[in-house]
């Protein structure tokens, strides 16, 4: 992690140093945000691993809320800031990357200060230790031999992929009849809606069956975007995005915390980068796939005199933007779909009644100014 602030703060400090002395070109753009986001890939797993030890294993759920929480307040406010600094005839856009830079120094600094307790270290097996290609097999195998971490790891992909196909139409579903203001409204009713989401995992901890809480949770998303796909109404997507996205944190906060609780610690790297990478695949399908959807498939359907017209036309009405309407109420279908599949798919619902790990696994050796602290699957 220390590593990964070190390097994204550099990239960021050249960018300053190459705009300040009128040398900045966009290509240098590429490289850095390129790396800054390989240095990211690396940072999160070991992250994610990091708080398994930090934060009781009842308290995993209310953790990952405050993370997201403070994300949540970072995306509102950053742009918000990013904008009013920019504008300023006295900082602009170098003052922007000086900012940037610093905290990245913060964040370093922060970081080095935490005491992280040392895990008890498992002896590699065999000469030396295995290569990067072995370890990253360790993560697919593990999941593999685990069927119901294995099944949450597919839902949470489909979860994701229908996600990204919201987050893409429900621009141009607004926009078919409102203007940008409209729009701004709508987002922020969102962004509301998941701090509230944030808040609530923060202090709640989620259901002690954290599984039911990611069933529950993309039930009521589920449900939220069909009135969202009913006749053009403002009042009524602004109010499917605000329950939509205060599940998402919830949903989030329940997995993760069930996949921390169930692998080893000496895995969690590796079981994590695989989850991310798998997860975070769906979303660039579901960009690609939105365009084509709406634009190819539904829009024509829910013209005057298309296919749908007279039936689904009835249920969100005809014309320009309908065929997206009719996306998201087919989404809100989907998902509800999604959850009962989960729910009757017993190593998804059983996912937490996995046995544990050995003991060997999931020991943590602390230092001894700490209480002495057991992780158990």
């Amino acid at each position: 992690m220390a590593a990964s602030e070190l390097g994204a703060g550099i990239a960021t400090l050249a960018l300053t140093l190459l705009q300040a002395s009128n040398r900045l070109e966009i290509w240098h753009i590429y490289v850095a945000v390129s790396l800054i986001s390989i240095l990211a890939a690396f940072q999160w797993p070991a992250y994610i691993a990091a708080t398994t030890i930090l934060a009781p294993e009842d308290q995993l759920a209310n953790a990952s809320g405050l993370v997201q929480m403070a994300q949540g307040v970072a995306r509102t406010g950053a742009p918000v800031l990013a904008g009013l600094m920019i504008a300023s005839s006295f900082v602009g856009i170098h003052g922007v990357l000086l900012a940037d830079t610093i905290s990245y120094a913060f964040a370093l600094v922060t970081l080095l200060a935490v005491r992280f307790p040392e895990r008890e270290r498992i002896p590699e097996q065999g000469n030396g230790r295995p290569s990067l290609v072995h370890e990253i097999a360790e993560g697919w195998v593990y999941l593999w031999k685990k069927p119901g971490l294995l099944a949450l790891l597919a839902f949470l992909s489909a979860i994701n992929f229908m996600m990204g196909i919201i987050m893409v139409l429900v621009t141009p579903l607004v926009l078919s009849f409102a203007d940008a203001k409209v729009l701004g409204e709508v987002m922020s009713t969102a962004g509301v809606g998941m701090f509230v989401g944030s808040v609530l995992i923060s202090v709640w901890g989620g259901p002690k069956r954290r599984i039911a809480g990611v069933f529950w949770f993309l039930l009521l998303s589920g449900a939220s975007l069909i009135p969202a796909g009913l006749p053009a109404s403002a009042m009524l997507i602004g109010a499917g995005a605000f329950m939509f996205m205060l599940g998402v944190p919830v949903i989030n906060g329940c997995s993760q915390a069930i996949l921390q609780s169930k692998v080893a610690l000496g895995m969690q790297g590796r079981v994590f980068a695989t989850t991310q990478m798998v997860v975070s695949a769906s979303l660039p399908l579901a960009f690609a796939a939105a365009g084509t959807l709406a634009d190819w498939i539904s829009a024509p359907l829910m013209t005057r005199g298309g296919a749908w017209a007279a039936t689904a036309g009835s249920l969100v009405g005809v014309g320009p933007g309908r065929g997206v309407a009719l996306i998201f109420v087919l989404s809100g279908v989907l998902l509800i779909g999604l959850t009962a599949a989960g729910w009757f798919y017993q190593p998804l619902r059983r996912v937490e009644d996995e046995p544990p790990d050995t003991a060997r696994d999931t020991a943590v050796e602390v230092t001894p100014q700490h209480e002495p602290l057991t992780q158990t699957a």
